[in-house]
Formats: structure tokens, C-alpha cells, sequence
């Protein structure tokens, strides 16, 4: 028997544009009681009947029960890519904000920018890294202060000899052999 065309269609990936809606409404739902074309609008500044033909397809591809005139729902399907899009924005913008001091509105736009192409494994490995540096006495608060110091003032070697001193001593003899500590 020979499948048709039909039967062999692949399900196209969803765009950026397609995951910042489910994002939208996905926010618009924890904060309202219903969520309306208007609402969706106005978060994504953009006029409701490019809204209204975005939640078609949306509709089409299982994402999002929708019909005309009516509220928007989140199918299970289209909640998990609406939460897993906040997940990663506010990865990123925690990233961005508290690691790399980038300010508040710019954050959100780059954090925006880069949910949509970061791989889960290059998610993960940024956020563990976020923690790594957040909680390990090694790195910890002394460490991003130095690293906001040589953003500042540029790699000055004589500057980068004292941090490096200082940061040695602090660590445990047996994890690494520095000039200012005992053998």
C-alpha cells in the first residue's frame, strides 16, 4: 500500500513569533481570570486582527482552543511551550541582570531574543552555571565583583595579580597549590 502525500506531512516547528503568543497567553492566564484577543494585543503591541490570525494557527496546530469572539485557552500541549517559554526568559533575564549587570528594560528584550534559539542543554548548563557561581565559595559574590571590576576598568594585569591572590588564598590548600600557602 502507498501512503498519500497527506499521510506523510511533517508538523512544521513552531516560529519565535508563534512561542512569544503562547508565552503572552500563558501570562495573561496566570493573571486573569480569561484571556482575551485585546489583552493579547495589547502585551504583544501588536493590532488585534494580526492577533486574530495568529490564533488560528495557533487553533490548527492544537495549541490553543480558540473561535471567534470567544476567550482564549491553552491547550495542556500549548501551556507546557507557554510555561517552558517563561522558563527560559527568566532564566536568561536573571542571567543577564544579576550576572552580567545589563539593565532591566535591555535584559528583557535580549532575553526575549535569545529564549527562542538557546538549545535546552545550553539552557541548563547557563543556569547551572548561574548557580554555580551564585553558592560556590569559591566564585560566590567576590567573584562577580571582580568580574564587574575587570569590566570596568579592563584587563589590567597588576589588578588581575591581586584578585587572583586573593581568590588562591581563599580556597583549600588540597583543590589548588598557590605561591602564598603552605605545601
Amino acid at each position: 500500500m502507498i501512503a498519500s502525500a497527506k499521510d506523510q506531512t511533517v508538523e512544521k516547528p513552531l516560529t519565535s513569533t508563534m512561542e512569544d503568543y503562547l508565552e503572552a497567553i500563558f501570562d495573561l492566564d496566570t493573571e486573569k481570570k480569561v484571556v482575551r484577543v485585546k489583552d493579547i494585543a495589547k502585551r504583544l503591541d501588536v493590532k488585534m486582527p494580526t492577533v486574530t490570525s495568529m490564533l488560528r494557527s495557533l487553533n490548527d496546530k492544537g495549541l490553543i482552543n480558540y473561535e471567534k469572539y470567544e476567550y482564549v485557552a491553552l491547550t495542556d500541549t500549548g501551556a507546557d511551550v507557554g510555561r517552558e517559554m517563561r522558563r527560559r526568559h527568566q532564566a536568561l533575564f536573571r542571567f543577564l541582570t544579576t550576572i552580567l549587570k545589563i539593565d532591566v528594560k535591555t535584559a528583557d528584550a535580549e532575553a526575549c531574543k535569545m529564549e527562542h534559539k538557546l538549545s535546552i542543554n545550553t539552557l541548563e548548563s547557563l543556569t547551572d552555571f548561574m548557580e554555580f557561581i551564585q553558592t560556590c565559595p569559591r566564585t560566590g559574590g567576590s567573584w562577580l565583583h571582580y568580574f564587574e571590576k575587570y569590566r570596568n576598568i579592563g584587563h589590567r594585569p597588576e589588578e588581575c595579580n591581586g584578585c587572583a591572590e586573593v581568590i588562591c588564598c581563599d580556597l583549600d590548600p588540597k583543590d589548588l597549590k598557590c605561591n602564598r600557602m603552605p605545601a
